[in-house]
């Protein structure tokens, strides 16, 4: 009751105290909207799945999509956030996180993030989104894709300005962040290795097994083995 009587009596306190918070570690839920189109969520999914894949044995990174990224100097979820459409961290443990919370990441920014362009998200991932993660986050890559024009840019880092990169003649851009080629394949933007080769996804993975073990059965049989009995 006297709690009561005395939050009645300083109507403010309560205002004051919320400002005043600092949430536990991990309990910064991401804020991002849905993404827009299918196609959209089909390119997001596509780029983390496809990288989990390939660096599947190691635990130093971190890939996700359509995330908030939490930055406020006062560590506060109600200022300073933003969700690119796909980032990578690298040099940090491989979990699940709710949210990225730089304050509890050792102050560590994305190493690369990537922006689905869209009529309604265009001007911003290329203006206000941009200067942030040139001035704030300091991301030495940023790439831009559009998956309905094929719209497809990337830039660099150096001397603490964005500066575009020039493809090269397979249309692909290098990203020394990763290790690998970024470029278009069959109208999504995919993952190349340093020799040109498509970074495939776990299903195409399962695929291609299946379809040499196909080829080496006919073989087999071509020279009067029974595969079956190997």
């Amino acid at each position: 009751m006297m709690i009561t009587q005395a939050l009645e009596a300083q109507p403010n306190i309560l205002e004051d105290i919320s400002e005043e918070i600092i949430f536990p570690l991990s309990d910064l839920y991401s804020d991002e909207p849905p993404v827009e189109t299918e196609l959209h969520l089909e390119q997001i999914m596509l780029l983390i799945k496809s990288l989990k894949w390939l660096w599947k044995e190691r635990t130093d990174f971190y890939a996700v999509g359509n995330l908030s990224i939490y930055y406020s100097p006062n560590q506060k979820k109600s200022e300073y956030f933003r969700g690119p459409d796909f980032f990578v961290v690298l040099g940090t443990e491989r979990k699940t996180r709710k949210s990225w919370v730089v304050w509890e990441e050792n102050g560590k920014y994305p190493n690369l993030i990537i922006e689905i362009l869209s009529p309604t998200t265009a001007k911003t991932d290329r203006g206000t989104k941009k200067e942030l993660y040139q001035d704030i986050f300091r991301t030495p890559e940023y790439f831009l894709f559009d998956p309905y024009t094929l719209e497809f840019a990337g830039f660099y880092l150096i001397h603490g300005k964005y500066q575009p990169v020039e493809l090269n003649e397979k249309g692909h851009l290098w990203s020394e962040e990763l290790g690998l080629y970024l470029g278009i394949f069959q109208g999504l933007l995919r993952y190349f290795t340093p020799e040109g080769t498509l970074v495939p996804t776990p299903e195409e993975s399962a695929e291609m097994e299946a379809e040499k073990s196909q080829r080496l059965a006919a073989k087999l049989r071509e020279l009067n083995i029974d595969p079956d009995t190997i």
